[in-house]
């Protein structure tokens, strides 16, 4: 089933305004980071002053103050090294996001890998993520969502796509979708059916749910497949309340009265053809 197949209306009133809320200027200001020459991130001056005034940096990490921004300087073969050194300075300083044991890809610019670093960190230095969501609908076209747990740290409680997930430093794009497909959903990609790329949105924005001086850079890949009639999605991993399967109209209701995520909000939109 084609997205645009799904479109009946012109591109709703709120819609204008999630596109803007998801490319905001940061709460304050910050200046570049630089790691092994290269710009991968930006922080607030003051978060990395403080903690260089209070002797708060481990000492052997290169990390100074310079015209350009911060600056690690280090070999490019010990970024990963140096990196995950100031993750552990930021969260014994209490400056870190949630710590989750898991590293994601650190990229410069031109989108090659300098190195990976603990996803708590990212939002405090500014640094790209990558996600994958699902949209996931049944032969009827209704639309499988989820509800978020109430217990978890952004969003909790509102709807969500089928799936969605961050890709981890160690997967293809291809492996987080299978990945995180199973784990939200109980569901496996062999087992869908028309999976495809729909496109991709992109966000930058403050961080401002984890109140840890973050900026969020973000690009979310989003897919399309059809559940099959006989298979519905069961959560694997706690992180999810419950799923419902929703005409496309209520899909609609729910997003114009801002139930979903904004993530969720763009993908479902750019599903819809809007």
């Amino acid at each position: 089933m084609r997205a645009s197949a799904q479109a009946a209306t012109p591109a709703p009133a709120w819609l204008a305004q999630a596109r803007t809320h998801a490319q905001r200027a940061p709460l304050a200001p910050r200046v570049p980071l630089w790691v092994a020459g290269y710009e991968v991130g930006s922080v607030e001056p003051q978060v990395l002053d403080g903690m260089a005034a209070r002797g708060a940096l481990p000492a052997p990490l290169q990390l100074q103050p310079d015209a350009a921004g911060w600056r690690v300087d280090c070999a490019p073969a010990h970024a990963t090294a140096a990196l995950n050194a100031l993750a552990h300075a930021l969260r014994e300083d209490g400056a870190c996001g949630p710590w989750r044991n898991e590293q994601l890809a650190v990229c410069h610019a031109g989108g090659e890998r300098i190195g990976t670093i603990e996803r708590g960190a990212v939002r405090p230095l500014g640094i790209v993520t990558h996600a994958v969501h699902l949209v996931g609908h049944a032969p009827d076209g209704s639309i499988w969502v989820q509800q978020r747990a109430f217990n978890k740290p952004n969003n909790p409680g509102m709807w969500d796509t089928l799936m969605g997930g961050m890709v981890s430093a160690q997967d293809s794009l291809a492996q987080a979708l299978a990945r995180e497909t199973w784990e939200e959903a109980g569901l496996r990609v062999d087992d869908l059916r028309d999976v495809r790329h729909g496109g991709h949105v992109d966000f930058a924005q403050p961080a401002e749910e984890e109140d840890n001086h973050g900026y969020m850079r973000e690009r979310i890949d989003w897919f399309s497949a059809t559940v099959p009639d006989g298979m519905a999605p069961e959560n694997q991993d706690g992180e999810v309340e419950r799923f419902e399967r929703l005409p496309p109209d209520e899909v609609q209701a729910r997003l114009a009265r801002a139930e979903f995520t904004p993530e969720a909000a763009l993908i479902l939109a750019a599903y819809f053809g809007w």
